[in-house]
């Protein structure tokens, strides 16, 4: 089953799924995937090295030659000059930049014709992205995984104020995991859907088998939210490591020590060895939603096919 909105049209793709950028845990195995499947896959460079991003754009290459993305988190990573370039270089026709202003990287990208998308936490965000140039605004919910917005706004909230607000295409993210969240968010006004949590779950994603337990056995209240109390807004499973981030924070952890805390080799530590004391990891409030682990191309099958029943189900309901 195939969708055309102008998400698929501007990005060529056959279904309105995009990757979130999983920074520094991203790979081509899983991009490619999603691309084959017919979404968007995206590498997520984090803090990597030039060089590590290279080689998975490359392997991606390899791998499909469908379209993906390359995320740039501008005030994360200090190689963003560089990973643009590489972006140029290899002609990764679809950019995702967050974490910092834009407008001042979008016209480089635009023209090399590469696609801009913007992630955004508010309606004034998307605003200014559309000013600076955006082809596409993701407007990403608090109930989102890792790094999120101090502004706490709920996708429910956010995407209706986001999609009359602007005229580009939005994109939903944050607590979207099945064929009844990309429905609701075509009802709020998006045109696609970003995916994070829900592909961790996937049998191409190669995270550690322990991560995807977790995630499948996770019930509805099993995210927790650490960094509020300095500044740095993260939204993590509940484990053994949690919980004592979670008491040190409570003691007047400083940031800097937060920052030590949640560094990128706890994270890798948690998502790649299946170490829940020593490292953390990532989930979305949907993880109390996931209960297998499919193929990604079984998972958008699942997803359309639900939306439709879901939407036909409405109909009746409306008529």
């Amino acid at each position: 089953m195939n969708v055309m909105n102008d998400i698929c049209r501007l990005l060529n793709l056959r279904y309105p799924i995009i990757q979130g950028g999983m920074g520094n845990i991203s790979n081509a195995e899983l991009a490619s995937a999603v691309s084959e499947a017919g979404g968007l896959g995206t590498i997520g460079a984090g803090t990597m090295p030039p060089d590590e991003v290279e080689a998975l754009i490359v392997e991606t290459k390899r791998r499909t030659n469908r379209p993906f993305a390359v995320n740039i988190p501008l005030q994360v990573t200090p190689h963003a000059a560089e990973i643009a370039e590489l972006v140029i270089r290899h002609q990764v026709p679809v950019v995702s930049l967050s974490a910092g202003n834009p407008a001042p990287w979008i016209p480089r990208f635009a023209e090399h014709g590469i696609k801009v998308l913007v992630v955004v936490a508010s309606v004034n965000q998307a605003q200014k992205a559309e000013a600076a140039g955006a082809d596409v605004v993701v407007a990403e919910g608090y109930e989102a995984a890792g790094i999120n917005s101090p502004l706490e706004l709920t996708t429910m909230t956010l995407i209706p104020q986001v999609a009359s607000a602007v005229r580009i295409p939005v994109v939903a993210a944050g607590g979207i995991g099945d064929g009844r969240g990309l429905l609701a968010a075509f009802a709020l006004g998006a045109q696609g859907v970003q995916l994070g949590t829900r592909l961790v779950a996937t049998k191409e994603a190669p995270f550690h088998d322990a991560y995807k337990r977790r995630l499948v056995e996770a019930k509805e209240n099993e995210t927790v939210i650490v960094g509020r109390s300095v500044g740095r807004i993260r939204r993590i499973m509940r484990t053994p490591y949690a919980e004592k981030l979670l008491e040190y924070e409570q003691q007047g952890m400083p940031l800097d020590e937060f920052q030590q805390y949640t560094s990128e080799d706890r994270h890798r530590r948690g998502a790649l060895l299946g170490d829940f004391h020593e490292g953390f990891i990532n989930a979305g409030q949907i993880a109390g939603l996931i209960d297998d682990v499919p193929t990604v191309a079984e998972l958008f099958e699942q997803m359309m096919t639900e939306a439709k029943t879901q939407w036909q189900s409405l109909s009746e309901l409306f008529r």
